[in-house]
């Protein structure tokens, strides 16, 4: 692992492991150190990148079980780790630790679902005339780099490597300089699980440790998650190496609810659609419209839901509602509120500082949910991505207007429908500009299905089986058997 990393601590009102416990030292009366980073610099990067195509050479030359066998032990592991892992990742990230666990299981399905794919990578066999015939074969593309995110650190770690590694690629990822642990965990549990030396490996650091990734001559892929300018400005140091990407970006996606919706899992999937993980999450369906007949009724009761949502100790399993990740996204996002508020908008509830009873907590990142009602598609709230638990309700009256409304935007990422009209629900769903979309549901992502957005929102799928195809790429071999017919 090239992480430049010491662990010191955790937070007091963490204390959840004697390796930790044992080495508090205060920041403030109520913070502590979790540890100490060091960006990695051009040297760094590069002892990375070179160990990095030492392990390719040895695991693209293993043969799909072989590989598939050390990832299910790896994936066995997690299993075994599961709530030191989701610990963790709270601790880090500030995530409910109910959500955390929920992490955990979605990256250790994504390791076993892809390790299922490894032995399956095939090509194909093209007869041709007089007994010649092609192939194709897929192969792996080299060294990749990972680019995450810190709203779902453990998770984005093994969603990008698993179909990396399951292809025969090996990988040095970056997590967000914000969550920079538990990328360090899987590595080491690759790593215990028989992966050759430096497969997955850990380099932290900041945007220049991230451009030096992308530039760098031996990363045949970037695949990164974060928002739309970073994302464009990956793409732009990629294209002068022309190499492939996978971008998964921001959205400001819609969520429509028809008259004829069950209300209760409406209101339901409108929670799902804004509020987990604090509603930092970039498929959150923030434009929430409701159809002007049933407007009142939903308002009443997501208010009323929204209000009873339990903030606090996320390592509580009774919390629903952890802390945000930093002070200044903090502000970031209540500014967000101020602002509708001046539009017009009305605060229905929540969008205030939130300070927890525990004395402990006093100096953690909390914020009480919030919804915004009479809200127009013109408002800041509803145009750019708050990336925070604050939902934007919009009413309507006919299918075709919201429609219209729904897609006006330059972002894609996804989309949901709530109707008990079958339908209506695929013929929405058809004239949706977005990637992913979720009929009588929201935010819900199985491994096996695919997931990545439209326009803005990225380029490439995470998940699912089509993804073998953005980690390899196709040569195609002619096989002659007869004469060469010359022109010359």
């Amino acid at each position: 692992c090239s992480s430049k990393m010491l662990l010191i601590s955790s937070p007091e009102s963490m204390e959840i492991n004697p390796l930790y416990s044992a080495m508090e030292m205060p920041l403030k009366k109520y913070w502590k150190i979790l540890c100490h980073l060091e960006p990695c610099d051009a040297v760094d990067v590069d002892q990375a990148v070179k160990a990095a195509k030492l392990a390719f050479g040895h695991w693209s030359k293993m043969s799909g079980m072989e590989r598939a066998r050390i990832m299910i032990k790896a994936a066995h592991i997690i299993e075994s780790r599961r709530e030191e892992i989701a610990q963790m990742e709270v601790i880090d990230n500030g995530k409910s630790i109910t959500e955390a666990r929920l992490d955990v299981d979605s990256a250790r399905l994504c390791i076993e679902y892809y390790a299922g794919l490894a032995n399956t990578l095939a090509g194909q066999h093209v007869q041709l005339p007089g007994g010649s015939f092609a192939y194709t074969r897929r192969e792996p593309l080299g060294v990749c780099a990972g680019i995450g995110a810190w709203n779902y650190p453990f998770q984005i770690a093994a969603w990008k490597s698993a179909p990396a590694l399951a292809c025969g690629n090996s990988m040095v990822f970056k997590p967000s300089p914000l969550t920079p642990v538990t990328a360090v965990m899987l590595a080491e549990i690759y790593a215990e699980a028989g992966a050759p030396e430096s497969l997955f490996s850990v380099v932290q650091g900041g945007q220049e440790t991230g451009s030096l990734l992308c530039h760098h001559p031996d990363v045949a892929k970037v695949s990164f998650t974060g928002s739309v300018p970073t994302g464009r400005k990956i793409m732009e140091m990629a294209s002068k190496g022309v190499k492939p990407v996978t971008l998964e970006l921001g959205g400001k996606s819609p969520l429509l609810i028809f008259q004829d919706s069950d209300l209760e899992n409406a209101v339901r999937g409108a929670l799902m659609a804004n509020f987990l993980s604090q509603g930092q999450v970039c498929s959150n369906g923030t434009r929430v419209f409701v159809h002007e007949n049933i407007l009142p009724q939903f308002l009443e009761e997501v208010v009323k839901r929204t209000q009873r949502i339990e903030i606090g100790d996320p390592l509580l399993d009774n919390t629903r509602m952890g802390a945000l990740v930093s002070q200044p996204h903090l502000d970031k996002v209540l500014s967000f509120v101020d602002q509708a508020k001046k539009e017009g908008a009305t605060v229905l509830c929540g969008g205030e500082p939130f300070v927890p009873t525990d004395p402990k907590l006093r100096g953690g990142y909390y914020m009480t949910p919030c919804v915004l009602g009479e809200c127009k598609d013109e408002m800041t709230c509803v145009r750019e991505e708050i990336f925070g638990p604050v939902m934007s309700v919009l009413s309507f009256e006919t299918e075709e207007e919201v429609l219209q409304r729904a897609n006006d935007t330059t972002m894609g990422l996804a989309a949901g429908v709530f109707t008990r009209d079958v339908k209506r629900a695929h013929r929405v769903v058809e004239n949706l500009k977005a990637g992913s979309c979720f009929i009588n549901n929201y935010n819900i992502t199985p491994v096996e299905v695919p997931f990545g957005g439209f326009k803005m929102s990225g380029i490439g799928r995470e998940n699912g089986q089509v993804t073998i195809e953005y980690y390899s790429q196709l040569k195609t071999v002619f096989v002659e058997m007869g004469d060469v017919d010359s022109l010359f």
